[in-house]
């Protein structure tokens, strides 16, 4: 945690602002804030291995006493959720030096959602709310300052953090899904753990640009969540909701999903406009525009499985605007992990792949740019390159058959 941080945040509950308590038992990293604890008026607060956990449970408590006691390593652990041979398994995984994201995955999370994460970067949710994100960041001035809300691991931070002018603050009420998004995913983000079904934990105003992607209907207290939300976002500021599940139509683990009318009701003081998922995403397998200026009442978005909602006093976001080119790497270039791939001479023989019948019966959309079979004429066993799949390469990006991954990624 940076300590120009402090300048952000606001206690959840009292709402003061919050400063370093014991500083001799503060540890720094150069500018980086790794250990310590956070005081207001009411209360205190950990800083787990860089991360200020912004939550008053047991959890939250155990690992402050523990990190106080200088057991930092049992304070860790509790928080990502692992008994002792969990942590002594994670710690031997990092001393080996060769650690990856889907490794740490498997042990942090070797469940559904540790899959979910692990495709996340192709799968159509995911492919909406990138788009939306780079085309809104490109569309003007870049935003100055961006928090992701419910981030979880920091797919959508990574892209995010690319379109901003300051580091992206990445918020979410699982510490291990912020603890490998600052290790993996986005490198250099700003992890505040918080949870959103309570206030959120910055001062009003403080974001240009408030990002809310395929979380919200998971949130008990929606109304105090949309009010903190255009807090955050003052005057100014733009809210963006990607994919929001409607109550009026079929969606796998739906949470507790409200109407398209109910959404925009929530977010009515900022006047917020409603498209259909299905539109934005033709428009991007299009490769020409995603319309802006297409939104629907509520009523068109009649049963729609989904809607995203935005929200903002520029005008000159809602019109067509072109679609950003896949950009030069941010990181490796991968073939997309759901192809098994099959070196044959100079050439390779992908086959689409999913990782169980599960994930095929939520995520089978992906086979709208993702074919079942292709064959590239490449060797695939060295370091990828863009040169070496020459004028194909920025169709391959855009379908998705290759991926820009961060380092160590899998």
């Amino acid at each position: 945690m940076n300590a120009s941080l402090l300048e952000l945040l606001r206690c959840p509950f009292c709402g003061t602002m919050l400063d370093l308590v014991d500083h001799e038992t503060v540890v720094r990293e150069g500018e980086e804030i790794r250990w310590g604890v956070l005081g207001c008026q009411c209360c205190a607060f950990p800083i787990i291995d860089g991360i200020p956990v912004l939550i008053a449970d047991e959890a939250t408590r155990a690992a402050m006493h523990a990190m106080e006691a200088g057991r930092s390593a049992e304070a860790l652990a509790g928080l990502l959720g692992l008994d002792a041979a969990g942590a002594e398994r994670l710690d031997a995984l990092f001393r080996s030096g060769t650690a990856t994201y889907r490794q740490a995955l498997e042990v942090i999370s070797p469940d559904a959602e540790g899959t979910y994460f692990v495709y996340r970067f192709s799968d159509p949710t995911f492919v909406l709310a990138e788009t939306l994100v780079r085309v809104l960041g490109r569309g003007g001035e870049r935003p100055a300052r961006v928090i992701d809300l419910c981030g979880g691991s920091g797919h959508l931070t990574r892209v995010l953090a690319e379109e901003s002018r300051e580091p992206v603050i990445v918020a979410d009420v699982y510490f291990w899904k912020l603890w490998l998004a600052q290790r993996f995913t986005a490198p250099g983000c700003a992890p505040v753990c918080c949870d959103a079904n309570h206030p959120l934990p910055f001062r009003d105003g403080a974001f240009s640009m408030v990002v809310l992607s395929d979380a919200f209907p998971y949130i008990w207290h929606k109304r105090l969540l949309a009010g903190e939300m255009m807090r955050l976002a003052g005057d100014h500021g733009t809210i963006v909701m990607p994919h929001l599940h409607s109550a009026l139509g079929f969606n796998f683990s739906a949470g507790m999903t409200l109407t398209p009318a109910a959404y925009r009701d929530l977010f009515a003081p900022r006047q917020p406009r409603l498209f259909r998922d299905s539109d934005l995403l033709n428009d991007i397998l299009g490769h020409t525009a995603i319309n802006l200026s297409r939104d629907v009442t509520p009523k068109q978005a009649g049963d729609e499985p989904s809607i995203t909602l935005l929200a903002s006093r520029d005008d000159t976001i809602f019109r067509a605007q072109p679609l950003p080119d896949p950009g030069a790497l941010a990181g490796e270039l991968r073939v997309n992990p759901l192809y098994r791939v099959d070196q044959r001479g100079t050439a390779a023989a992908l086959t689409l792949t999913f990782p169980t019948p599960e994930y095929e019966e939520e995520f089978g959309g992906v086979r709208r740019y993702l074919p079942d079979s292709w064959t590239l004429e490449a060797d695939l066993q060295g370091p990828l390159r863009p040169e070496l799949f020459g004028s194909a390469y920025a169709d391959l990006r855009r379908r998705r058959i290759l991926l820009d991954t961060p380092p160590r990624y899998l």
